[in-house]
């Protein structure tokens, strides 16, 4: 026999059974219609037990299509739970991924810090140390110049004091006076400053630093520079 379609949808097999049964319980019906009058009580009984077999496979049937119902209800949501503990199992190690990059990152920055920090020397609070601090930095940035350059300039311009400043000349008539260990006047000091050293021209390697910076621009190096610059 052809399987039963409707629009869009395949019949199931209770639907199918139940379809069966009650074209069974129909036609049982018809043929308790059809007995002649004659047959007497028996065909009377047989006539009243239709409507009590109709109610009971029914009702067979009514159970058979809750329990069908209920088990494709339980399978969806037995699936939904299988893609919900797939998806937070996902979140759960993305989110463990992403824990771990940034555990490995803040190492790695704290080992290049204790790196950086064992490989930067320390230096004396004294013209000694602020030459030599100078001229560590100096090197980084590529710029010309030696201890014995830096030192005889040095003693040349403030004989070593850093808060040296000079309140005669042209520069301080002009209202910059030239200031610190190497007499820079404040717009040369703004001009070369370096990065990384204080913004202060009293500040004695910032001091330095510019200024060698501006006699390597203007002389090639502080070496060349041996009388008022």
């Amino acid at each position: 026999m052809s399987e039963i379609n409707t629009p869009g949808r395949r019949l199931t097999k209770a639907h199918k059974r139940s379809f069966a049964t009650v074209a069974a319980l129909g036609a049982a019906a018809l043929a308790a219609t059809l007995v002649p009058g004659g047959a007497g009580n028996s065909g009377q009984a047989e006539a009243a037990a239709v409507p009590a077999a109709w109610t009971q496979v029914a009702g067979a049937v009514q159970a058979e299509t809750v329990q069908a119902n209920l088990a494709a209800q339980q399978a969806v949501a037995a699936k939904a739970a299988q893609q919900a503990a797939a998806a937070k199992a996902k979140a759960d190690a993305a989110a463990k991924a992403e824990a771990e990059a940034k555990a490995k990152k803040a190492r790695e920055a704290k080992a290049a810090a204790s790196r950086a920090a064992a490989r930067t020397p320390v230096f004396a609070n004294n013209l000694d140390g602020w030459i030599k601090e100078a001229l560590f930095i100096m090197k980084k940035e590529g710029i010309p110049g030696t201890y014995h350059g830096i030192h005889k300039n040095v003693m040349r311009e403030s004989s070593g004091n850093p808060l040296a400043i000079n309140n005669w000349d042209i520069n301080a008539k002009n209202g910059v006076p030239s200031k610190g260990l190497l007499q820079v006047i404040y717009p040369t000091f703004k001009a070369y400053h370096v990065p990384g050293t204080k913004f202060d021209q009293y500040d004695p390697v910032a001091n330095i630093v510019a200024a060698c910076n501006y006699a390597a621009d203007r002389y090639g190096t502080i070496d060349n520079v041996n009388s008022a610059y």
